[in-house]
């Protein structure tokens, strides 16, 4: 029999610094999905028990430069003499990364827990090594494969802090991250954030294309177990299958939650005293509906927290994309936000009714994530049930839709003619072939349209459509546009909240 997890006050009072302790006997770990899953199930049976944490208080202290002058030995990577073309580093924790996750190293003869030690670590000059006696815990990992050059390995995926991960695909630099679940986001009475509390690696055999990892997941509404098969590559692609199991109703669920960074660009840039063109890793929320249509949402960076929800059934993909790609966009060496991923959400089966739910929080530095967007069922979660999901995340430069439609390239937005209107500017590429130009159909929630235009652009073959608003009295219009030919559409649709501050 497989024992489920269980943190209380009895296993944790333990004489070792800590208290932590493997939660099942040596012959009862789980090796497979179907073990993490029964583990999810008994957790969820049981009362939540929060964990300690994965080091001394003198850690969470540490600044984000002292803590990243704790680097991970390579030669105490796993699988490193192995040669299997995959290798994982390890992380200490540190500064905010103080929750503890167990880690195994399961190959064909069972499971091997990894212990950290101090050893493990070059402890910089800005840091204390800790005594070799300090009970630590692992807080998360990386994995490197030859994603950019044959004879070396570089980081395709990083696990660390609650349950948040991120990729990239050859010559990316990480941006978007995506989360295993996300409960009451932006609610007022607080989100609460599940965490990974254990990892067990799948080592792979020679010549594997894909990294398999399994991880156990708690929070005081849900327990839940997550295999990812990871595929490092030009674009790395993440199937995730997830099994939850719900402790108390739960009606503000996110699923395949994704968070990235918006500060301004060309359509918004009012009070940034900054030579950067843009600052973003992600330009907008791209949609692909149960109908087959595409939605293309600007991001933005409002004066105060914004939530919109897009009701569909059974979507076959949404994602945070990042549009511009190249070095002019931005204007920034260091950060190279032209080579931030898109990060697509997949689908797999049918989800059923809900919204696709865009987050937007103020903010004053690109250092904050304050864009989140995911999926909400319509139902919410209920105690004793079982919701089994399944999806693929692409981190890549354009989400795989296939859909022929023109796409939306820039959105620019200024004042109008009379100083109180507004003047909305939509370039769009890729129209397909047509005999006719297209119209632009041009809507509006409140306010009135005016002096719309849509013309080819000679200079660069994109096709502009331009408008004004007239908002009146109203501080808040929802704009949409398509372009339109004979037989309907020819382009996504462009979708955007007007607000007056």
């Amino acid at each position: 029999m497989v024992r489920g997890l269980l943190w209380s006050a009895a296993a944790l009072s333990g004489a070792n610094g800590l208290g932590m302790r493997t939660a099942w006997a040596d012959d009862e770990a789980p090796t497979g999905f179907g073990d993490v899953v029964a583990q999810a199930q008994a957790l969820a049976e049981r009362e939540f028990g929060d964990r300690p944490p994965a080091g001394p208080g003198e850690l969470a202290e540490l600044t984000y430069d002292q803590y990243h002058d704790i680097r991970f030995r390579q030669e105490h990577a796993l699988w490193v003499e192995q040669g299997l073309g995959f290798e994982v580093d390890l992380f200490h924790p540190g500064f905010r990364f103080m929750r503890p996750v167990e880690v195994y190293d399961v190959d064909g003869t069972g499971r091997h827990p990894v212990t950290l030690s101090p050893e493990m670590f070059d402890y910089g000059p800005r840091v204390t090594p800790p005594a070799s006696d300090t009970d630590l815990a692992f807080t998360g990992f990386r994995a490197r494969a030859p994603i950019n050059a044959p004879d070396r390995l570089d980081e395709f995926a990083v696990f660390q802090g609650g349950t948040r991960f991120r990729a990239v695909g050859s010559g990316q630099r990480y941006g978007v991250s995506a989360r295993g679940l996300a409960i009451n986001t932006a609610d007022a009475e607080g989100e609460e954030f599940p965490d990974f509390t254990a990892f067990w690696l799948i080592r792979p055999v020679q010549g594997d294309s894909t990294m398999t990892v399994l991880a156990l997941m708690d929070s005081p509404s849900i327990a839940g177990a997550y295999r990812f098969q990871i595929r490092p590559g030009e674009s790395t692609v993440i199937d995730v299958d997830t099994v939850l199991f719900p402790r108390r109703q739960v009606a503000k669920i996110g699923l395949g939650p994704l968070t990235s960074m918006f500060l301004y660009d060309a359509s918004a840039r009012a009070g940034y005293d900054d030579f950067r063109t843009a600052v973003h890793n992600s330009d907008g929320l791209q949609m692909l509906t149960g109908n087959g249509e595409r939605i293309f949402r600007p991001l933005a960076n409002p004066s105060r927290l914004q939530i919109s929800a897009f009701q569909d059934t059974n979507p076959r993909g949404f994602g945070l994309v990042q549009r511009n790609r190249h070095f002019a966009d931005f204007q920034d060496l260091d950060s190279r936000f032209d080579l931030r991923p898109s990060t697509w959400v997949e689908p797999v089966g049918e989800w059923g009714p809900g919204s696709v739910v865009l987050v937007e929080i103020p903010t004053d530095a690109e250092t904050n994530d304050n864009i989140v967007a995911y999926w909400r069922p319509s139902a919410p979660f209920e105690p004793g049930s079982r919701t089994d999901l399944s999806y693929r995340l692409h981190y890549c430069s354009t989400p795989p839709d296939n859909v022929p439609l023109a796409r939306v390239a820039a959105t620019r937005g200024g004042r109008g003619g009379d100083g109180r209107r507004r003047l909305f500017v939509i370039d769009f590429v890729g129209l397909p072939a047509i005999e006719r130009m297209p119209r632009a159909e041009v809507s509006q929630s409140n306010g009135v349209i005016l002096n719309v235009m849509a013309e080819p652009n000679p200079v660069d073959g994109s096709y502009r459509v331009s408008f004004e608003v007239d908002p009146g009295d109203e501080s808040l219009v929802e704009l949409r546009v398509v372009l339109v030919g004979d037989a309907g559409p020819v382009s996504e649709t462009w979708l955007y909240r007007w607000t007056s501050a």
